[in-house]
């Protein structure tokens, strides 16, 4: 069966981070924002990586958004979900701040727009544990927006995550291809060459590689862009 259809990761894909460096500084300015509204900062990271947890553990029975807030106001009260609007106002007014701690590449940009006209389908399988405005900015910064994917995972719709091979089920489901049809391009060997469980065919992308299981990468085809397009350009031939 013929490749029709490019799944690209985000973070440390298209996106180049150090993400230690970039959870730092965005926990560290969500922080700042939220002292004001009653949130000690050491709680409310705490809160946000269990709330990312439950989302990461998510069965299909909710929509990620949803299982992010029923721990946060399990863990804060029901009436935290009041808050909501103050998250949503950091997203709009000051995540884009965050991009300093990111890096940027042109041949993101370059790859994503040889493959489109290539003919291949291209969506982003960026891990849905943000909201859509959150993912929106990060597209940017890779110098990248929506119009340019067929489909963006975020936690509104979402009901699953990575590793979890039902996330990939849902995302082309929602594609309307089969996963043969598919090529998985991410940095995270465990989280992104799951695909190729499901008979999607993958590629992982070095230059911000995360490993953390320490599996020989080299049973993966994998290196920079201009080794994806190489091997894009051979997929069908």
């Amino acid at each position: 069966m013929k490749i029709t259809t490019v799944l690209f990761d985000l973070d440390g894909t298209l996106l180049p981070m150090d993400q230690d460096a970039f959870v730092k500084d965005y926990f560290g300015r969500l922080s700042k924002r939220l002292i004001p509204h009653g949130y000690e900062p050491k709680a409310l990271i705490n809160a946000i990586w269990l709330g990312t947890a439950a989302m990461v553990k998510n069965d299909g029975k909710c929509l990620n958004e949803e299982a992010f807030w029923n721990k946060f106001c399990e863990i804060f009260g029901e009436n935290a979900i009041k808050d909501m609007p103050h998250f949503d106002a950091f997203y709009r007014e000051e995540f884009n701040l965050v991009k300093a701690s990111c890096g940027y590449t042109e041949k993101a940009n370059e790859t994503v727009q040889k493959i489109k006209a290539m003919g291949f389908k291209v969506a982003l399988a960026t891990n849905p544990i943000f909201p859509s405005i959150a993912t929106e900015w990060r597209m940017k910064w890779a110098g990248l927006d929506k119009n340019d994917f067929k489909l963006y995972t975020t936690y509104e719709n979402s009901c699953h995550c990575k590793p979890n091979v039902e996330y990939y089920k849902d995302v082309i489901k929602a594609l309307g291809v089969k996963a043969e049809e598919c090529l998985m391009v991410g940095n995270d060997v465990t989280e992104d060459m799951i695909a190729e469980t499901l008979g999607m065919k993958v590629f992982l992308l070095t230059h911000s590689l995360i490993n953390k299981e320490n599996k020989d990468i080299s049973v993966y085809p994998n290196g920079n862009f201009d080794d994806l397009i190489k091997f894009i350009e051979n997929l069908n031939s």
